[in-house]
């Protein structure tokens, strides 16, 4: 009996964009597409066999209004889950030529979730962020293993339900000032979550600026009130508004309310750039933004050089006695991932050393169980759009963005999370995939010299490269030691000399909240007058700088000038150099 026919079905809706989507050439955004397939579009796609596919009125049905919120289908190990608004498009084509470039790892025993969520202003274009060239980087075509969601930056999209123009544009410009519509794009993560997440998935996030606020906020979500069931599309406005109650009863109603109706579920990897200290000229704070332990690892690229007051970083706190008695305790929910993830580990289980005594006790100091966060939070040269991207336009190939793109790759390997990225991208970010996978080999001493005594010639930024470019990257690409050398010497954006009405800010007096050594918050007024960024808890905790930043500080300019971080570094204190 022949076999049916793969088809690849993309359902668009031209008239109205929803949070988390943009428009862009789907050709330069997900090279995966087969070229037989129109281009034009912009980020949800589902394949299933034609005996069993649904209509465009079925599936909208299923949505609710025709927009993807999750939306999946499932035959035959199939399960495409993008987001994409237009017309509806399909072509039939046979599986054998659903191909694309290998990935690394190859493989993974378990499926990834990833989520991207882009900073102010963000999205698809000329100068593009970190979230972007991390994002082009995933492979996409593969949903039984891995799903990934772009969402575009606060102050990029039009909620569908403001139809008048003058009234769309007010609102975009009140989203970037303000964050009005915070919980449109903390929902619209959620309910992909909510409609694609199953038993033994591993969840990521990543985001930049007010995207990576939006993260912290989604994971603090999940952390007070669960992860709803698939389809609870209803309930999910009410679960926000639960969320993000303080007061005494908002948290009893929440606890109640993730026992009665929600799975327990973990964050794998929280991974931020400059993450700012509050969304909008009107400071919002939401709950467990400052810590959260339901996720297991945080990483967080900050700015040495960035000082305008209202980008000030939000740290990963230490959470107090009370904030630790919020919410449930460990133990107190079923959790519905817990026994597909052990029976995979006692598959893969190998013999390891034994945990030192502090390991343990970090491990089980928390609710009876529950491990502490493993954070690292690393310093790089350079402003908040020189660390997470989009301070140049995207035919620079040098710039101080992509050392910290670099490590946070790094850091995805180093903790095994088992996220699938197309081989081809590495060299692209100037990165050689043989030393990441299948073991992180040690990274050889940084160079002062390059060894054609220039940069490296220009490598085509992610997103233009097809699905069959594989010659030219790895051709131009040298070893990431002279990448490094590059990028550490390219020229900081400080938009303060740049943009001189962002100094009307810093002589106005503004609230600062910070946590003490003793692990209180303070708040207090300050004016920050240009002032560079405070390194909490130096003597204790002390301060880790990327290894490009020593390299950035001993290397002359052309004036004969050496580098000197703007931030508030104690001079006396060695710090931890990071690869």
């Amino acid at each position: 009996m022949p076999q049916p026919k793969k088809t690849l079905s993309l359902s668009l809706d031209e008239e109205q964009n929803m949070p988390g989507t943009t428009e862009y050439n789907e050709k330069d955004l997900y090279p995966d597409i087969p070229k037989t397939m129109s281009p034009g579009l912009d980020t949800s796609f589902s394949v299933s066999d034609d005996s069993t596919q649904q209509s465009p009125t079925q599936e909208k049905g299923r949505g609710g209004n025709g927009h993807a919120h999750g939306h999946t289908t499932h035959h035959n190990g199939y399960t495409y889950g993008h987001h994409i608004h237009g017309r509806t498009l399909s072509t039939n084509t046979d599986a054998s030529t659903l191909r694309s470039p290998p990935t690394i790892p190859p493989t993974h025993s378990h499926r990834t979730l990833i989520l991207c969520f882009d900073g102010t202003g963000d999205q698809f274009d000329d100068d593009n962020s970190n979230i972007v060239n991390f994002f082009s980087m995933l492979k996409k075509d593969s949903p039984a293993q891995q799903m990934v969601y772009y969402q575009a930056g606060i102050g990029t999209y039009t909620i569908p339900q403001i139809a008048k123009p003058m009234m769309a544009k007010l609102h975009k410009v009140m989203d970037s000032m303000v964050g009005v519509h915070l919980n449109a794009h903390v929902m619209g993560g959620y309910e992909f979550l909510m409609q694609n997440y199953e038993a033994g998935d591993k969840i990521f996030l990543f985001g930049f600026s007010r995207g990576a606020y939006t993260a912290r906020a989604l994971a603090g979500m999940i952390h007070k009130v669960g992860l709803l069931p698939k389809d609870n599309h209803q309930q999910v406005p009410f679960a926000y508004k639960m969320y993000s109650r303080e007061d005494e009863i908002g948290w009893r109603q929440s606890s109640a309310f993730k026992k009665a109706f929600s799975i327990d579920v973990d964050i794998e990897l929280l991974g931020v750039w400059e993450t700012v200290g509050s969304v909008g000229v009107i400071p919002k704070r939401l709950p467990f933004t400052t810590f959260n332990t339901h996720v297991k690892n945080f990483r967080h690229a900050l700015a040495l050089d960035e000082h305008r007051v209202r980008f000030k970083p939000n740290f990963f706190n230490r959470p107090t006695q009370e904030e630790m008695e919020l919410g449930l305790k460990w133990g107190e929910m079923q959790r519905e991932s817990d026994k597909a993830r052990l029976e995979r580990e006692k598959l893969r289980q190998k013999p390891h050393r034994r945990k030192t005594m502090r390991e343990l006790e970090r491990q089980y100091n928390n609710h009876g169980g529950q491990h502490y966060t493993d954070v690292e939070e690393v310093w790089f040269s350079g402003c908040h759009c020189d660390v997470g991207g989009g301070a140049v336009r995207n035919e620079i190939r040098n710039n101080l963005a992509r050392i910290s793109l670099r490590w946070m790759v790094r850091e995805c390997f180093r903790l095994k999370t088992g996220i699938l990225f197309h081989q081809e991208a590495f060299a692209v970010i100037g990165m050689d995939h043989s030393t990441l996978w299948p073991q992180v080999k040690p990274r050889p001493p940084p160079v002062t010299t390059f060894s054609k005594g220039h940069p490296p010639p220009l490598i085509r930024p992610l997103h233009t490269m097809g699905i069959n470019h594989t010659a030219g990257a790895d051709d131009d690409f040298v070893n990431e030691e002279e990448e490094d050398l590059a990028d550490a010497l390219s020229p900081i954006n400080d938009m303060l000399e740049i943009a001189k009405s962002w100094w009307i800010m810093e002589l106005i007096p503004q609230q600062i909240r910070f946590q003490t050594d003793e692990d209180s918050w303070v708040r207090k007024l300050s004016i920050n007058r240009g002032r560079g960024r405070v390194v909490p808890k130096q003597r204790y905790d002390g301060v880790k700088l990327h290894r490009t930043v020593k390299i950035k500080m001993e290397t002359p300019d052309e004036d004969g000038k050496k580098y000197t971080p703007k931030a508030k570094l104690i001079k006396t204190l060695v710090p931890t150099w990071i690869d």
